[in-house]
């Protein structure tokens, strides 16, 4: 049984207090400060999991806080932010609090320096980043920081944003660990390796379009089979129909082997996803490939640093590819409900169907319901429910999320 963080529920809470009071201390310098912003936001969340194999339903019952502050002086700008995980009900596998009796919620508690970044402006349409920061790029397939999760995932890393090169839009990024969601206790709470993500993007009329670079590197042992090179395209667009808008994205990539990964591969991924919104009617669709190696070895297409809760259903079936790699269809519709005076209720439903790359199997499928509204300025709400349904491919699997957020002046960059 791992340790706990303190005595009872109140020896963490006032733990984790003290702790997230770190960053405030900082912003509290006035010889530094030109300009102080206050990073403030909480999560209450319930998470419910029924999951076939398991005796017992998991009921992880958890709070998260995230505070901190960002100074501005000049060129320069200093954020420092603390985060804090505690579980009032750990009816739940966190991966790290030895509970191998339920179904795994991968909120363990936690107290951390979230964020610690140094930033400079003072190069013409250039940004530069250093310390451990938040690194989401495009619609984080490949790298993400998984704000689903209570604990964040950030990079210890060194950032270069620029416009300086006419139309192109250059992003450079070294990163030598990722601070994963799994917590400070978990063995996989920092991963360390030379990682670099690069991508240059320009516009063509109504077209964004995207050459990228991936390499991962995880010197874990028990990661590093995910170490990777991946290359590829991405490409998007917003088209107006009427009063409607047609947002289309499609990409391209092709991965193999790198550093210390034991296996020998080689396997390509495809994205085609298409949005249509009109009024307060939307409908979505398209079809996501990771593919399998078509040599002799075991191996698929990985993206271990996304984050994954967006994609192939909220179940979180599929967080890391099956050796036979994955085809995901997929279909949904959502509507904005508005009654009167009160809050818009957004409702949205989708479907998956999950089929292998390789071998010609049926893994299963899902759907996915979520309804999300704000009852007050500073508060969103949200109900969501997931059920998959297995064929060849893990477990049957419900998922049910009560989760309350509130962000006083959250900064988000």
């Amino acid at each position: 049984m791992a340790r706990p963080l303190g005595r009872g529920i109140a020896g963490r809470a006032d733990l984790m207090r003290r702790a997230l009071l770190f960053p405030v201390a900082i912003a509290a310098t006035p010889a530094l400060a030109q300009e102080v912003t206050p990073i403030l936001d909480a999560r209450l969340r319930h998470e419910a999991v029924d999951q076939a194999g398991f005796a017992k339903d998991a009921h992880a019952l958890t709070v998260r806080l995230r505070a901190g502050a960002e100074i501005r002086q000049g060129d320069f700008a200093l954020l420092a932010e603390a985060e804090g995980t505690l579980a009032l009900k750990e009816r739940y596998n966190s991966s790290t609090n030895g509970r191998t009796a339920f179904p795994i919620v991968p909120d363990p508690e936690n107290i951390e320096i979230n964020r610690i970044q140094l930033q400079y402006r003072g190069i013409e349409s250039t940004l530069i980043t250093a310390g451990r920061q938040r690194i989401a790029l495009d619609d984080q397939r490949f790298v993400g920081n998984v704000d689903w999760r209570q604990n964040e995932q950030t990079f210890d890393a060194v950032r270069v944003e620029s416009r300086a090169i006419g139309p192109l839009a250059i992003d450079l990024t070294y990163a030598s660990a990722a601070r994963t969601i799994y917590g400070t206790r978990s063995p996989i709470a920092r991963i360390d390796g030379d990682n670099i993500f690069a991508g240059v993007s320009l516009k063509l009329g109504p077209v964004n379009a995207k050459c990228f670079a991936y390499l991962i590197d995880q010197d874990t042992a028990v990661r590093r089979h995910f170490s990777s090179q991946t290359y590829g395209l991405r490409a998007t667009t917003a088209l107006p129909l009427g009063r409607a808008k047609l947002s289309l994205a499609a990409s391209y990539a092709r991965q193999s082997d790198w550093r210390d990964n034991p296996n020998r591969y080689a396997a390509d991924y495809w994205l085609a996803d298409a949005q249509l919104q009109f009024k307060a009617v939307g409908f979505s669709g398209g079809y996501e490939v990771l593919g399998a190696d078509k040599g002799l070895t075991n191996t698929s297409f990985q993206t271990p640093l996304a984050t994954l809760h967006k994609f192939q259903g909220w179940a979180d079936k599929f967080l890391v590819t099956p050796a036979d790699g994955i085809r995901d269809l997929y279909a949904g519709g959502s509507y904005t409900l508005v009654l009167g005076k009160a809050p818009p209720i957004r409702m949205q439903a989708i479907y998956h169907r999950f089929d292998s790359d390789r071998n010609t199997r049926r893994y299963g499928d899902e759907w996915d319901l979520q309804l999300g509204f704000r009852p007050a300025k500073r508060l969103a709400a949200l109900i969501k429910y997931s059920n998959y349904r297995a064929a060849s491919f893990a477990t049957d699997t419900r998922k049910l999320w009560l989760q309350l957020d509130f962000s006083l002046a959250s900064n988000q960059a």
